[in-house]
């Protein structure tokens, strides 16, 4: 589509897309403001040979050893920075938790970070998210695809390297991440192994997490500003779709602004940044504010209670004991508050506390806080993912 008719058409403004890679930023917005950006082949991954094991201390081992290379070329100022979405945020506090040397600062934009908690089990219930986007997103740009990849429209070579490897080789060089979240039932040494470490991160951090996107990467935007051991930290929550933002002229702006403090030693006022920048949602706009710590300093921490008489929330503990059934495979049970007077926010940390007995072996339970309009519609708001969400 035209850039005039794109929903945020700064996105596409000013660069060819010539040089664009999904999630990374886009050199023909940072390498014109005197930036050198780097994209790195992950072992096993596009020309690079080797193993895939994504995620594994080894492939933190040689984005460590990228870093260190990066420090000490002619060309460098001998501050590295690390920027990206998703996989390219997550790998960032790997990274940052062995205190490689030239590393400056980190932007993790909306990016998972226990391994467990966030990625293969969320509350305790398996996620077959990574074992999709493995082979989606890795086993397509396997290194050894030769012909039968695709080719650089920028260099003209194969972007999986010049050999062709059967399907056999193919999959001996690379891990099963899929088998290994599905055999890794508990929060083992597996999973430490894939988290990071958070006393020791100690370099300046910018983490911009999505409201929408809960059911992935908002957690481990909120703990890892949270848990990182470092003074100098700063937490943005925005909206719209996963990848939108970190485009934006808004989004481009800050995290230029954060590199170019810590980057540059630039005296752009960054110092004075509140710790929190939020990007507040309404149903049909957002509104920006800011907040000196997170939770929210002036929170009203508010209990509420499942009344399953008449299947009610309630601001009173209910004075009798009682159950409701559901079938599992229905519509579930939906406890409804009395409507609000005021104008409310709910802005923070959920927990739910519930006493279950199930006819089946095991059982998964989605709690789930929805919006309902007077007439008892319910209302839904714009997620990471095109489809909107409660």
């Amino acid at each position: 589509m035209a850039a005039d008719d794109h929903p945020a058409p700064d996105v596409e403004a000013g660069s060819s897309n010539r040089y664009q890679n999904w999630e990374v930023v886009d050199p023909e917005k940072w390498v014109p403001d005197g930036y050198v950006v780097i994209r790195v082949d992950s072992r096993g991954c596009g020309r690079s040979p080797g193993y895939i094991d994504v995620f594994s201390p080894r492939e933190t081992d040689d984005l460590v050893a990228c870093i260190e290379w990066a420090g000490v070329q002619p060309w460098s100022s001998g501050k590295v920075g690390l920027n990206g979405i998703s996989y390219y945020a997550i790998n960032q506090r790997y990274a940052a938790s062995r205190q490689p040397q030239y590393l400056a600062a980190i932007c993790v934009w909306e990016g998972a970070a226990d391994c467990y908690r966030d990625m293969a089990h969320h509350g305790g219930i398996l996620s077959t998210f990574w074992a999709n986007w493995y082979d989606m997103q890795v086993t397509t740009v396997q290194h050894g695809l030769g012909d039968h990849g695709v080719v650089s429209r920028v260099t003209a070579i194969p972007v999986t390297g010049d050999v062709t490897l059967s399907e056999v080789e193919l999959e001996r060089n690379r891990a099963d991440l899929g088998a290994d979240v599905r055999d890794h039932l508990l929060d083992d040494q597996f999973y430490r192994n894939r988290s990071p470490d958070w006393s020791k991160i100690g370099v300046p951090l910018l983490s911009a997490g999505n409201w929408g996107g809960q059911g992935l990467h908002l957690r481990g935007n909120v703990e890892g500003f949270v848990r990182s051991a470092t003074r100098r930290k700063w937490l943005e929550l925005h909206g719209l779709e996963h990848w939108t933002h970190f485009y934006t002229d808004y989004g481009v702006g800050l995290q230029k602004r954060f590199f170019a403090r810590f980057l540059r030693d630039a005296d752009n006022g960054w110092d004075d940044e509140p710790p929190v920048r939020l990007q507040i949602r309404h149903v049909d706009r957002f509104e920006e504010r800011t907040a000196e710590g997170w939770p929210l300093p002036d929170t009203e921490w508010t209990s509420l209670y499942l009344d399953a008489g008449d299947v009610t929330l309630s601001r009173e503990e209910p004075a009798v004991r009682r159950e409701v059934r559901y079938d599992a495979t229905g519509n579930g049970v939906t406890f409804l508050l009395e409507p609000f007077d005021d104008e409310t926010e709910i802005t923070g940390p959920i927990a739910l506390k519930l006493f279950v007995s199930s006819e089946t072996t095991d059982a998964d339970i989605f709690a789930v806080l929805r919006v309902f309009d007077p007439d008892g519609d319910e209302l839904t708001f714009a997620r990471f993912a095109p489809t909107p969400r409660p």
